[in-house]
């Protein structure tokens, strides 16, 4: 039976409107103390008729911040900046989850109050860290004692508390790109002797405990799991992805997550060596896949069940309406990359609506931020 990207679903009795999904994007719009401002609230309610809106990654602690002006979910103050952000993707109809992220090595101790950054070991990363007064060369991370471990866990487990006071729909928990989890996860970053190295299943013993503590606050149906098997961004690696991550995607099918969000490939342009579709068929649940598709590639996916649900990241940045322009075959606005990360609404909350009637209030295709907000 064909299903259509457009066609509504049922993700574990959270009902979607259709099956695209807002990826993740950091955008470096937060406040420095990590609160959000009303401009982040209009640009993700613009955006609000995508099935799904996964918010960008925010910081579990002042520990867990590895970018400037990037949103946190560690403190009381920062429930009400993202609860009027939920408040107005909701009364637009749609839906969010937050993804909860610490970036352990991928960070700079200018960002950390002079802290060194910390990692499964010590190894340092290539390249430089993004900082506020400009690029940095990375340090070599501090290996975190197995002790600090479950300090880290209760991180992840407050801002899920908080989450759910936020006004989301669930959560995502980051186990990608490079950062801590994802340090764990992996055994070209993951060097360890104890209980957190060396098997694939003592390397997923971190991820194991935060989806554990996680869930003391949310159901196991509206907590996530982002995934990034091969991506060498932020200077990754692992031995055999395949093995591994068929394993963990075994292991996590029998959690009833709410889906499995996996980036097919290498975001650094590598050749890609894994087979996805075998790693989706190891996992029973929703199976969210991401990594360059377009709409031909999206309804290929759904149709031959490689996916339930697809993730859209850069074309949603020019195109708020994407979904209409997807369902109505209108051309796509084209996103300036000099605006991607930093500013203020330019590139922002500035990209209109496809003229014409739309799905969307008519108010929604101005770019101002509303007085309610």
């Amino acid at each position: 039976m064909f299903v259509d990207l457009f066609a509504p679903f049922d993700l574990a009795g959270l009902a979607l409107t259709n099956r695209m999904v807002m990826a993740p994007m950091t955008r470096n719009r937060a406040a420095e103390d990590g609160s959000v401002p009303p401009l982040m609230a209009e640009h993700y309610r613009q955006r609000a008729t995508a099935g799904l809106i996964v918010a960008e990654s925010t910081t579990v602690s002042p520990e867990a911040v590895g970018y400037p002006f990037t949103p946190g979910l560690h403190g009381e103050a920062h429930v009400p900046g993202w609860r009027r952000l939920t408040d107005a993707v909701h009364a637009e109809g749609g839906r969010i989850f937050v993804q909860l992220q610490h970036c352990g090595r991928i960070s700079h101790p200018s960002l950390l109050d002079g802290e060194t950054p910390v990692a499964p070991s010590a190894l340092r990363p290539a390249g430089q860290a993004v900082t506020y007064t400009g690029p940095q060369d990375f340090v070599t991370p501090r290996a975190l004692d197995s002790g600090e471990l479950p300090g880290i866990v209760a991180q992840f487990a407050d801002a899920a508390a908080l989450a759910k006071a936020a006004g989301f729909d669930g959560i995502e928990v980051h186990a990608g790109n490079g950062y801590l989890i994802d340090q764990f996860l992996r055994d070209g970053t993951n060097h360890r002797h104890d209980a957190y190295g060396g098997s694939v299943a003592d390397r997923m013993r971190l991820l194991n405990e935060a989806l554990d503590a996680v869930t003391a606050h949310w159901p196991a149906s509206r907590v996530g799991v982002r995934l990034t098997p091969e991506n060498g961004f932020n200077s990754m690696a692992d031995s055999d992805p395949q093995t591994h991550f068929t394993y963990v995607l075994g292991q996590l099918s029998h959690r009833g997550l709410a889906y499995a969000h996996v980036l097919e490939g290498d975001m650094t342009g590598g050749s890609t060596t894994v087979d996805y579709r075998a790693l989706r068929d190891a996992y029973t649940g929703t199976y969210i896949a991401n990594n360059g598709y377009d709409l031909a590639r999206a309804q290929e996916a759904l149709r031959t069940g490689h996916a339930d649900l697809v993730a859209f990241g850069a074309p949603f940045i020019a195109n708020p309406d994407l979904v209409r322009r997807y369902r109505d075959d209108l051309p796509l606005a084209q996103a300036d990359p000099a605006t991607f990360y930093g500013g203020g609404a330019t590139g922002y909350t500035d990209h209109p609506f496809h003229p014409g009637d739309d799905d969307a209030a008519p108010e929604r295709t101005a770019p101002a931020v509303p007085s309610a907000l």
